[in-house]
């Protein structure tokens, strides 16, 4: 067994065994509540940066296939599980966990109690931390230093990490009905695979893209994908998003779009305790009462509350959805301007499924343009 520990900001120190890599990574620390998707989960850019704990305590056991991945590699800075699969078992497994891990130099940490250390994210709220596994782990001041001298996610500017660096075109099954295009703050390969199936073809975009680059390709809508960091370093996303505002092209945004989308009206964002990360998370809709159980990922929120209208430079606006959990605005939408937006995944491969008609309203707005 080599020995790993995953050490706290706060001076908090987990012992266990090494999983994956050896060696030693930082990071923010945070929790998934999904029982299921881990693949999905490790490959999601929006986690770029994070330490992830799985509060489900068995990890692995599907093994990890060559379909399911959602980007073109791990991004979770580090992978903390309690007991994972010392045997896959799946028809469609082509190796462990582990042995994936190993093979994307991604350092873990097993055999520690996962639920001990959620309750302190919970009631500490999340923060910095890192993994040193084998000849990484030191005594306990050294570690502790160097996570405390490194990065904090608030003010993190990331989605350029995990951006396209070149356009890329997924095309729509069968005849297109619409071209779209996708602003690539981190988007997950399902989204754009979700739009093919509704004849959307769909061009995914560098972060850096102008207003000219999205309508060389004359647009029938653009869309604002998830992604990694603080909202409020996105000026340029924010800028680009009230310039397709002003001219009337359909927008929808997701999780990270939907704070830019927030930030393009005027809204606020601030850093949640702990987040909202897993594939169980209630939202509500406030106009209709409707419940939609979704799959979130996101550390940052727009200030304000359920129902609230808006006053912005583009027309009316309000919220439209909110977390009866905690309140957390959940969505937008624009009265005045053919925009609206959700902090959760309507493409989410691993589930639920409730907010995939989400993508159908898309069409609808492209339609009526």
């Amino acid at each position: 067994m080599t020995p790993a520990a995953l050490v706290l900001e706060d001076g908090r120190v987990f012992r266990g065994e090494a999983f994956g890599a050896v060696g030693s990574t930082l990071g923010e620390v945070v929790f998934c509540t999904a029982m299921t998707g881990y693949q999905e989960t490790l490959t999601d850019p929006s986690y770029h940066g994070q330490i992830v704990v799985a509060t489900a305590p068995q990890i692995g056991n599907t093994g990890w296939n060559d379909e399911d991945d959602e980007s073109r590699k791990i991004h979770v800075a580090g992978y903390v599980v309690r007991d994972p699969a010392r045997i896959p078992s799946n028809w469609r497994s082509r190796r462990s966990l582990n042995d994936e891990l190993v093979n994307q130099g991604v350092v873990g940490i097993a055999g520690i109690d996962t639920r001990t250390v959620t309750r302190h994210i919970r009631e500490q709220g999340a923060m910095r931390a890192g993994i040193f596994a084998g000849d990484a782990v030191t005594d306990v001041d050294t570690m502790v230093q160097a996570v405390q001298e490194s990065p904090k996610m608030k003010g993190a500017d990331l989605s350029g990490a995990v951006s396209t660096k070149e356009t890329y075109v997924v095309p729509a099954d069968g005849a297109t009905r619409f071209k779209v295009a996708a602003l690539d703050l981190g988007i997950k390969f399902n989204t754009p695979r979700m739009m093919a199936q509704r004849g959307i073809e769909t061009h995914v975009m560098p972060v850096g893209s102008t207003l000219d680059d999205l309508l060389a390709i004359e647009p029938n809508g653009v869309f604002l994908a998830n992604g990694p960091g603080d909202p409020e370093t996105q000026a340029h996303a924010i800028t680009l998003t009230q310039q397709v505002l002003e001219r009337r092209i359909p927008l929808f945004g997701i999780c990270f779009g939907n704070q830019i989308l927030g930030r393009a009206l005027g809204m606020g964002t601030y850093k949640m305790q702990y987040g909202h990360r897993g594939i169980n998370v209630p939202v509500i809709e406030a106009a209709t009462g409707r419940v939609a159980i979704t799959a979130q990922n996101h550390g940052f929120a727009l200030e304000g509350e359920a129902g609230q209208k808006l006053d912005t430079p583009f027309g009316a606006a309000e919220v439209s959805h909110y977390c009866p959990n905690d309140g957390t605005v959940e969505g937008l939408r624009c009265v005045d301007v053919p925009a609206f937006s959700v902090q959760y995944h309507p493409e989410a491969a691993a589930g639920p499924h409730d907010a995939a008609p989400l993508f159908d309203q898309f069409v609808t707005l492209m339609d009526e343009a």
